[in-house]
């Protein structure tokens, strides 16, 4: 498979990177000189070969060390003007910050997200979060503001009041989580009247959470939303955003291969998968010069592909399925290794199944698991173990499920925490 007009492009864009990395970045100016690199002349098999992996840790004990916001800043301090942070689920949040120019870059990322989804200048797009310090609300909105679109926050509002807001805009499409998605379509099925029944969504981007590419989870928001096209998309604080879905490639996300040199590696060996095998997800940030990333391990489980577009051109890397799950997240119950992405691709292959949450507990020094669900008023009868027979046909292993009240388990905007331990 030859791609030489990718491969130009990222070359050519990391040399510049690298050039100006070692020339003013305190980070990775010593690692590259190290490395011997970024003296011109790098291709891109000597950089995959010679330079070293970032890890998350590298970061905070970076920030640790340099607080508040570390030493992997290329310019002076006065060049930054945006502020974010990791959203921080397995310790503190971590900032980041990004000159004008390197902001812009990735609402340029952002503009390919929307194009991708077919959406022109000029259509209304509502924003259903809460607005905090995380990298993606803020890019999102401000692409769809510099392309034309009418942005519409959703901060603040109740679920009711943003679906009458959606109505009372003719907003045609929808940005949130996988999760809130649902929520917001449960909301409408239940509670419609004169003030919602008229909304005129077509379109769905979802992101956060693995959901999007999970057909389950895609054919109940069709449901819900009476036929709505999901679009799904993925990006972190670290490294912007990533990856988009063809509309002719549903159910895999692909990369964004002019912003971003990706790797996908298997764990024991870290050398390159080939197409159809999983690995972990590495990142190079070819267009985010201010706060940049090299060869950084995202911890995403992924599965390598590449897809041909129909109209012609070089085949595009992607991400079969999306992201798979969390290669930091898995557990091994009783000898079998659970990703907790497969245990809610399961349980989503029920419709009936408003709510989940699953409890992981220690019991004398073995890992367990117990599934809590809620039902909705068209299940049918014996659900709990109809799911509890399904998870054990999956994963050959008896996993409890027990009914529980509706409106007992928790309801969540941003990213789920449906994963607990105890």
């Amino acid at each position: 498979m030859t791609r030489p007009r990718i491969e130009s492009v990222q070359a050519a864009r990391l040399a510049a990177l690298l050039a100006e990395l070692r020339a003013g970045n305190p980070f990775y100016g010593p690692r590259l000189a190290k490395a011997g690199l970024g003296d011109g002349g790098t291709t891109l098999a000597d950089f995959v070969a010679r330079m070293p992996f970032t890890t998350k840790m590298d970061l905070v004990w970076d920030r640790e060390e340099f607080p508040p916001y570390g030493s992997n800043l290329t310019y002076p301090i006065g060049r930054y003007t945006r502020f974010c942070q990791s959203s921080g689920t397995t310790r503190a949040p971590m900032p980041t910050l990004d000159t004008p120019e390197s902001w812009s870059a990735m609402l340029d990322c952002w503009d390919r997200v929307y194009e991708a989804a077919a959406i022109p200048p000029g259509e209304r797009i509502f924003f259903a979060f809460s607005f905090g310090p995380f990298l993606g609300f803020w890019t999102a909105f401000e692409s769809a503001t510099r392309r034309g679109n009418l942005a519409i926050p959703g901060g603040g509002l109740s679920s009711k009041a943003r679906l009458q807001t959606m109505v009372a805009h003719d907003v045609e499409t929808l940005c949130c989580t996988p999760t809130y998605a649902l929520r917001l379509g449960e909301l409408y099925a239940t509670h419609r009247d004169d003030e919602t029944a008229a909304y005129r969504l077509r379109k769905i981007i979802v992101a956060g959470e693995p959901g999007g590419s999970l057909p389950e989870v895609r054919k109940r928001l069709a449901e819900l939303w009476k036929g709505a096209r999901v679009h799904d998309h993925h990006g972190m604080t670290e490294t912007g955003p990533v990856t988009y879905e063809d509309p002719e490639k549903p159910l895999a996300l692909c990369v964004l291969e002019d912003s971003y040199l990706a790797e996908i590696i298997d764990r024991d060996t870290q050398l390159e998968v080939v197409p159809g095998q999983r690995g972990e997800l590495v990142l190079t940030t070819l267009t985010r010069t201010a706060s940049p990333l090299l060869r950084y391990r995202t911890g995403d489980l992924v599965e390598k592909a590449y897809f041909q577009p129909p109209g012609g051109g070089e085949p595009v890397l992607c991400l079969e399925g999306g992201i798979l799950g969390r290669i930091d997240e898995m557990v091994v119950i009783r000898g079998v290794n659970v990703y907790p992405s497969a245990v809610e691709k399961i349980i989503r292959g029920f419709p009936e199944v408003v709510e989940f949450q699953v409890v992981q507990t220690t019991r004398q020094s073995m890992a367990e698991l117990e599934v809590m669900i809620e039902a909705g008023a068209k299940a049918g009868p014996d659900l709990a173990g109809r799911v509890a027979r399904e998870l054990g046909d999956a994963f050959t292993l008896r996993i409890p499920v027990t009914a529980v009240e509706p409106g007992s388990l928790p309801r969540y905007e941003f990213k789920s925490k449906r994963w607990i331990k105890r």
